[in-house]
């Protein structure tokens, strides 16, 4: 297979126009697919050739494969490359580009499918030899035998119900005289909310880091990593900002959790760039939480440290060039702040509308991905990320440092971002000592 000529990007916004990028610089034209109310979007503006894919709501326009295929085969597109979102783990669109003899740049269907569904995915992690969570083999059919699974695993434990969501029929026990009153009342609950009250246990991860490892695998079962990044500030599950090196990772951590992914991603033949994440204990015991098969939002604070363009790898290895195999360390620190077009003062809600004055940060070491500019009108039909900020430095307090400057610096007129967040943030005791956890959004309270 040689390069491809002209690639399709099934997808929009500040990673279509990451991907045209590397493309133009690779020589390889590009074909923007656009919704009705993303007409006026840079990643439209500025490949070979656009198609207009439908009407502003997802289901018909950037989650239509049909359309998609169609925009594909009328511009002769010979591979798609579907972003982060959207399709990009969809396995049954995979096979669909493979059906009509076009290259998907990312997993093959039957690794979307057994990395997609968590009990799989922790399945074979396990077959592959990676720790994964202990917990429960299938539900816990009595008093008893929770208390012998409890004991198995080690307090402290978290009962949760197998129908659950929300937090319901969840219960943290520390010890064995705990767990009586929790498992009836967990049970009662779960009932009332679910009408299920089928119960599971797994080990209680103490002030848990979520690192997550980036891989990078070829054609011919060959993978390696690219070092983690540490994604522990989230608010409902949603990544507010990301940084390489994590501040709580040892050479030794580093080392086994590279070890694991790269196995991880080699037992499953994995082909393309993808993420194996990971919860990570106070006591840096790790553990598998899931596998993403597709370029992560946070890519760029990796290409940043080991200077490497993860798009053009991802390329490369989809028309079938081997990769070196080295697995790579951080050199630099490099910080991620994902700018929103949201409210911080009134619980984050979303603020779309009319940019009316952009003025973007620049200097030494910033870095910028954003497919907005004065005069946008953020549609409100989409997630509300509209910038990526980016520094880069030799150590994490300068890499700071530079982002206090660098948003300092970011105006932003006509809609509520979530920049003062992110400036009240870079001054915060905890993250500047980089001690903070996935719960560090619990305490945290906006001035």
């Amino acid at each position: 297979m040689g390069m491809f000529k002209k690639i399709l990007i099934a997808n929009r916004g500040e990673i279509a126009m990451r991907i045209i990028r590397t493309c133009r610089e690779m020589g390889i034209k590009t074909v923007a697919v656009y919704s009705t109310a993303d007409r006026e979007s840079l990643h439209v503006r500025f490949a070979d050739e656009a198609v207009c894919i439908g009407p502003a709501a997802s289901k018909d326009s950037y989650l239509k494969m049909s359309n998609i295929i169609s925009a594909a085969e009328i511009t002769n597109a010979d591979a798609i490359h579907p972003g982060y979102g959207f399709l990009s783990e969809n396995s049954k669109f995979s096979k669909i580009c493979g059906d009509h003899g076009i290259k998907f740049i990312g997993a093959s269907p039957e690794q979307i499918d057994r990395m997609g569904d968590k009990a799989t995915a922790k399945l074979t992690m396990k077959e592959a030899g990676v720790p994964c969570v202990p917990g429960s083999d299938g539900l816990l059919e009595s008093l008893e035998h929770a208390l012998k699974t409890a004991k198995e695993i080690g307090f402290p434990v978290m009962m949760k119900a197998t129908a659950g969501g929300g937090g319901k029929g969840m219960r943290a026990i520390w010890s064995a005289d705990e767990l009586p009153k929790a498992w009836d009342s967990a049970r009662q609950e779960a009932a009332a909310a679910f009408g299920n009250d089928g119960m599971y246990m797994e080990k209680l991860i103490e002030e848990p880091r979520h690192i997550e490892i980036q891989v990078v695998g070829d054609q011919y079962g060959k993978a390696c990593h690219l070092s983690e990044r540490d994604c522990s500030i989230q608010r409902r599950h949603q990544k507010l900002i990301e940084e390489t090196p994590s501040p709580f990772m040892t050479p030794e951590l580093r080392l086994a959790m590279g070890d694991a992914a790269v196995k991880a991603a080699e037992y499953i033949g994995y082909e393309g760039a993808g993420t194996v994440e990971f919860l990570v204990d106070k006591h840096r015991n790790f553990y598998f939480m899931e596998m993403n098969t597709r370029i992560q939002v946070e890519h760029p604070i990796t290409e940043q440290v080991i200077d490497y363009d993860l798009i053009r790898e991802q390329i490369k290895v989809a028309a079938g060039v081997a990769i070196s195999g080295r697995n790579y360390e951080p050199e630099l620190h490099a910080i991620e702040c994902r700018i929103n077009a949201e409210d911080p003062y009134n619980g984050f809600r979303p603020a779309p509308g009319k940019i009316l004055v952009f003025h973007a940060p620049g200097g030494h070491g910033v870095r910028l991905d954003t497919h907005v500019y004065a005069g946008y009108s953020i549609p409100s039909h989409y997630d509300s990320m509209i910038a990526k900020l980016i520094t880069t430095a030799r150590t994490r307090q300068e890499a700071i440092d530079k982002m206090k400057r660098a948003l300092d610096e970011f105006v932003i007129e006509g809609v509520k971002t979530t920049i003062p967040f992110h400036r009240q943030l870079m001054d915060h005791p905890d993250f500047v000592a980089g001690n903070y956890t996935t719960k560090f959004m619990e305490s945290f309270e906006l001035k």
